[in-house]
């Protein structure tokens, strides 16, 4: 980190704190026998279970080789099952096991933690103010990729 944060750019500031965030992030999932990219893939299994690898895929924004490596290690660490469909066997579809519905509460509160940490000391209105400044440059970055 810089000494003298108002000499740094602010693309840099954003930078380290994306840094941060997602290493403590990490941290925090790490202690529940979670990476960090897997928890919006238990978000679409808490939404509706028995999606496909595509639907997954498609929900997570992620590649299909992605989501398949990422099944097979949650189902390895006892969080996921995978079974044929029904109607056609050559299709896999993704279930949550009892851990994987039992975890939802301890990842809801490591993500709670992270935001009262990362947002220590901030008002509501400053929370706005900030959410405001996020998406736009959000947006910004949206319209000079197009």
């Amino acid at each position: 980190m810089h000494k003298n944060p108002e000499l740094v750019p602010v693309d840099r500031l954003i930078g380290e704190v994306c840094h941060m965030h997602h290493k403590r992030a990490r941290s925090l999932l790490e202690e529940l026998g979670l990476y960090r990219g897997q928890p919006p893939l238990l978000f679409a299994l808490w939404k509706k279970e028995g999606l496909t690898h595509s639907e997954l895929a498609e929900r997570t924004r992620v590649r299909p080789a992605t989501i398949s490596k990422m099944i097979q290690r949650m189902e390895k660490a006892g969080f996921l099952q995978r079974r044929a469909d029904d109607e056609d066997q050559r299709v896999s579809r993704v279930y949550l096991t009892d851990a994987g519905r039992e975890i939802r509460g301890r990842v809801d509160t490591a993500f709670e933690q992270l935001q009262r940490e990362t947002l220590f000391g901030f008002d509501d209105d400053e929370c706005e103010l900030l959410r405001g400044f996020l998406v736009r440059i959000r947006d910004n970055l949206v319209k000079a990729k197009e």
